[in-house]
């Protein structure tokens, strides 16, 4: 189905967004909802020109500085085809290959690698209580530096994942399910599951369940957050989406019953996570350097893993929600049963059902980022839009 540039642009010139105009995007409940709608419809428009072959180029020049701590494949190139989607060159900082290694400064690195750049997209997934105070170092000190003449302008940053939030990934899932049902304001009433499931690994971030809980919660939606007694997410998270939910209307609730959470589900996000306390731990023990703790601890959390393999997607699991039809999504890569692992998180015939959906689902990512770096660089990003569709300046030249 095209998308309607038309549509997305009327929608944009209704909201309010311009306090994100010169700011960094951390968390998505640092943001209204209007401002999330913008991020929503500045990617429709986005997506919009590109599928009719319109440039949507608005840097001349630039750069897009990728800062990955932790593996990626979906949202590093994600990163990389927004900044390339406006016009950005894009450079990865690997940190083996810096002087970081031989002591540079956080404050050092981070204005070295800005003098002509315009966005910063790091992930740092892994630590509990150190990948969002990175983010924010690394931004004060490019703040810093543009405040005393250094850079020459400020680039500015978007969460490609912390330890509490992965803003660009529930956006994405978020712009999925808004086009699977006709709109934002059909979500409000219905029903995600987001729930644990078994892993055979160990360690995965709590940053996609505490985003899904923080961002769905905005949306007037029925959010069943579901896990296995010991698998509790951050306190200071279940408030924001208690909170959210209670100003938008909507319905939350934890529980330990995979089938309750999946019971007439209209969405269902089935997804491993480790302990937040066990991952508390782990960051403890890295500081530490105790690497005899961190291999004890991660038995231990395998064996606990172990305990829970009836947490899965299964065939009779999705009997159960709205028609037996929900709509399965994943972050990828998932555990499946039977193909990447002999258990996990799903069964590969419900995987392979929901292949298409899943891919279209990660395919909003490179838009959201795009747009978040527009509303961050354009203070008035309605007339840019408007100005790339009224010239139409082919992207690809006649073959």
């Amino acid at each position: 189905m095209a998308t309607d540039f038309n549509k997305a642009i009327e929608a944009l010139k209704k909201l309010n967004f311009k306090n994100m105009y010169r700011k960094d995007f951390f968390l998505t409940w640092d943001h209204t909802i209007e401002e999330l709608k913008s991020v929503w419809n500045v990617a429709d428009a986005l997506r919009a020109l590109r599928e009719q072959n319109i440039s949507t180029k608005v840097f001349d020049s630039g750069l897009g500085i990728s800062i990955f701590r932790d593996n990626s494949t979906r949202t590093r190139f994600s990163f990389a085809s927004a900044c390339n989607l406006l016009g950005l060159e894009v450079q990865d900082l690997d940190e083996k290959k810096s002087q970081i290694a031989h002591g540079e400064t956080l404050r050092e690195t981070a204005n070295m690698v800005s003098f002509m750049a315009d966005v910063i997209g790091i992930r740092d997934d892994m630590y509990i209580g150190k990948g969002h105070t990175y983010q924010k170092d690394f931004c004060d000190s490019v703040e810093y530096g543009y405040e005393h003449g250094i850079l020459e302008q400020r680039p500015y940053l978007v969460n490609l994942q912390c330890d509490i939030d992965h803003p660009t990934q529930v956006m994405a899932d978020a712009a999925h399910c808004i086009r699977e049902f006709g709109g934002v304001e059909n979500l409000k009433g219905k029903k995600i599951a987001m729930t644990w499931a078994y892993s055979p690994s160990y360690g995965k971030p709590l940053s996609v369940p505490q985003g899904v809980v923080g961002l769905f919660s905005r949306l007037g939606m029925e959010v069943s957050l579901a896990y296995p007694e010991g698998y509790e997410i951050m306190d200071d998270v279940v408030e924001v989406a208690k909170k959210q939910t209670s100003e938008s209307g909507g319905k939350f609730s934890i529980s330990h019953d995979m089938k309750e959470a999946f019971k007439d589900a209209d969405i269902i996000y089935p997804k491993s996570w480790a302990p937040f306390k066990a991952m508390e731990k782990r960051t403890d023990l890295y500081s530490k350097g105790d690497q005899e703790g961190i291999d004890k601890l991660e038995k231990e959390l395998l064996s606990q893993n172990a305990n829970h393999k009836d947490w899965a997607c299964t065939e009779d699991m999705m009997k159960l929600t709205k028609g037996g039809k929900g709509l399965y999504l994943h972050c990828l890569p998932a555990d499946i049963t039977g193909l990447s692992c002999k258990e996990g998180e799903v069964d590969k015939s419900v995987f392979d059902r929901y292949l298409d959906p899943l891919y279209k689902q990660a395919s909003f990512k490179p838009y959201v980022i795009a747009a978040m770096i527009m509303l961050a660089q354009f203070e008035n990003p309605v007339k840019i839009l408007e100005d790339l569709k009224s010239k139409k300046s082919d992207r690809v030249f006649e073959r």
